[in-house]
């Protein structure tokens, strides 16, 4: 719900009107002041409402003069922003690594934390002896681990999973925007975990990469609004533990993985010292726990040892 200085014809549409004009601002630059300061300040966020209503390169679209249409798309996002709901589904897009991503309700929004997993991820793949290594996203979400994992390593044949079709929805779309760079490489399958994949899967994994739901229920509530009340519930929380589809995962994993495959699985912090016990008890030879660029534990990595 919009709050009531945001809605048609309210205080803030008045306020986008140039005194004296009776209408939206003649220029991008008028609009871009209004929103900096309905914002709180916050020019970066004014700034992408700016280029993507105005569709424009920045700072030379700020002289242009405003559309209705244009203004009026840019008004609507900015009452979407003031309402709460996050800058990357009022945009509906947002940058990972190498990728512009559609990212909506349906899927949660990608995050430095994860571009490191995929980091992680690839290093390992570097690792790998495979000319064509098999690999596996587990609740891909938007796709953004898979399609990242698949244009920065071009060999590779890569399967996201996910238990929401709404969220293979726009996985999908983003696959049709990367064209070329992944034809024919990435496949994306509807299911609950390992039992989304094909059975001849099974022992030729590669490698698996995966963002699961890790927050417990009691820490849902300490979560910032901006996710508690907008992110998909399913893609945060598995159960009251937090870790009930890390859990699943690693003891699953070592049937679907080749001999001296990897399992990188992004956790939280007060989680890794748990998840890694659990990889050696479920069979890997090695439980490694890396860190994010801030210091925390944040990737599992965990490697079968060759019979």
């Amino acid at each position: 719900m919009l709050p009531e200085h945001a809605g048609p014809g309210s205080q803030l549409a008045d306020a986008l009107m140039v005194p004296g004009a009776g209408r939206l601002p003649a220029t991008w630059s008028d609009l871009y002041k209004v929103a900096t300061e309905h914002l709180g300040g916050d020019r970066r966020v004014a700034r992408w409402l700016v280029e993507d209503a105005s569709g424009g390169e920045w700072p030379s679209v700020l002289e242009d003069a405003v559309t209705t249409r244009a203004g009026e798309l840019f008004l609507s996002m900015l009452e979407r922003r003031l309402a709460g709901e996050p800058v990357q589904y009022v945009l509906g897009h947002w940058a990972f690594r190498h990728l512009d991503l559609m990212v909506d309700r349906r899927v949660l929004i990608p995050r430095p934390e994860t571009e490191v997993v995929v980091e992680v991820a690839l290093a390992e793949l570097r690792r790998s002896v495979a000319r064509a290594p098999i690999v596996v996203d587990l609740g891909t979400g938007s796709g953004a681990i898979a399609l990242s994992v698949a244009t920065e390593a071009p060999s590779s044949l890569v399967w996201g999973t996910d238990g929401s079709t709404a969220a293979l929805a726009v996985a999908s779309a983003n696959l049709a925007g990367t064209g070329a760079r992944t034809a024919g490489r990435v496949r994306f399958v509807h299911g609950h975990w390992w039992s989304a994949l094909p059975g001849d899967l099974r022992g030729q994994v590669d490698l698996v990469v995966t963002n699961p739901p890790y927050v417990s229920e009691a820490e849902l509530v300490q979560l910032a609004s901006e996710v508690r009340d907008w992110e998909p519930w399913a893609a945060l929380v598995p159960g009251p533990s937090g870790l009930e589809a890390i859990t699943e995962i690693v003891q699953g994993a070592p049937s679907w993985l080749c001999p001296e495959g990897v399992l990188v699985c992004e956790l939280a912090p007060h989680q890794a010292r748990d998840t890694a016990a659990l990889a050696l008890a479920s069979g890997f030879g090695v439980a490694e726990v890396r860190q994010d660029l801030a210091g925390r534990d944040r990737a599992l990595v965990a490697r079968l040892r060759a019979p």
